[in-house]
């Protein structure tokens, strides 16, 4: 969560009905991801009469799919079911997702958004359009229209742990380990309180780091524009050679023109998406981790040095 003050009450009130009602032993990790308003004193209060609520507080806003990795990794049940604070995956479905993990015997059980139509017509379009790239990408194990509302089981948790990616993105990595899944569907609901923390910008960041860190494609749409490029070319030279012969060398500046242009705009773009990589790969090298844990409410205080580098992906 982050800056979420005003849904606080609204989230302990459903999700604790929810889990009470499960009649066994759970925890709530609640990851504050550098929050700025009074989410962290809000957290504070709710656990003075939940003792089931842990708060992790990271020391900064570290970003939506660091904060989920640093809740996997320290959440301790037997299954980990990652829910956003805004009540627009709605908790009761938890229910469902465990029953169907023990009944069917399945390690994923992903939400999915059976029906989006409280989402805007273009959250709607753009949404589909970023599952059916990353479908085309890294395969059909990724489910359409699931989002990070999803059970996993502890085995699970542990082969993502061993993963040596420091910023993964979830919504892919997840179906690539390959466990026995399943899906439970739900109505998306509307932000129940705030605002959103996922703009435009954002979504379009998470569907450029979800092709560079899952897929080569876009080094090999590279290469085929050079290609193309180098038939325009090819073909140019001929019309300007055969210009040249018919005496009219003067009137050809068109396409010189556009030629110039075209091979301009293919190099740029070329040089970006190799620009993209190189940055990943600069990123992996130094080393540095996604997250830092300021204090889990699970240790009493601040993490100490030990449980700190412990928790870092």
């Amino acid at each position: 969560m982050f800056n979420e003050e005003s849904v606080l009450p609204l989230l302990a009130e459903r999700l604790r009905g929810v889990l009470d009602g499960l009649g066994e032993a759970y925890e709530v990790v609640a990851v504050d991801d550098g929050s700025t308003d009074g989410t962290v004193a809000g957290l504070t209060a709710l656990r003075a009469g939940w003792p089931q609520l842990r708060v992790l507080r990271l020391r900064r806003n570290s970003g939506h799919q660091a904060a989920l990795v640093a809740g996997l990794l320290r959440a301790r049940g037997g299954y980990v079911v990652s829910i956003d604070a805004d009540l627009q995956d709605p908790p009761e479905v938890i229910v469902e997702m465990l029953r169907r993990a023990r009944a069917d015997g399945l390690d994923i059980v992903y939400g999915v958004r059976a029906d989006r139509s409280r989402d805007s017509a273009f959250k709607r379009w753009t949404a589909a359009g970023y599952y059916r790239l990353m479908r085309r990408l890294v395969g059909k194990q990724v489910p359409a229209q699931a989002g990070d509302f999803r059970l996993l089981s502890r085995a699970a948790v542990e082969a993502l742990r061993e993963l040596p990616e420091r910023s993964p993105v979830l919504r892919l990595v997840v179906p690539w380990l390959g466990f026995p899944s399943g899906e439970v569907g739900y109505e998306r609901q509307e932000r129940a309180a705030g605002r959103t923390k996922y703009p435009l910008s954002r979504m379009a960041g998470l569907a450029a780091e979800s092709v560079t860190s899952f897929s080569a494609a876009p080094l090999r749409v590279a290469t085929w524009l050079g290609l193309a490029g180098v038939a325009v070319c090819g073909v140019l030279v001929v019309v300007a050679v055969l210009a040249w012969f018919a005496g009219a060398t003067v009137t050809g500046w068109p396409s010189l023109y556009v030629a110039v242009l075209f091979l301009g705009a293919v190099q740029l773009l070329c040089l970006g998406l190799l620009g993209e990589y190189v940055a990943r790969i600069y990123t992996a090298v130094q080393g540095r981790p996604a997250y830092f844990v300021a204090s889990d409410t699970a240790a009493g205080s601040p993490a100490d040095p030990v449980e700190l580098a412990d928790s870092l992906w």
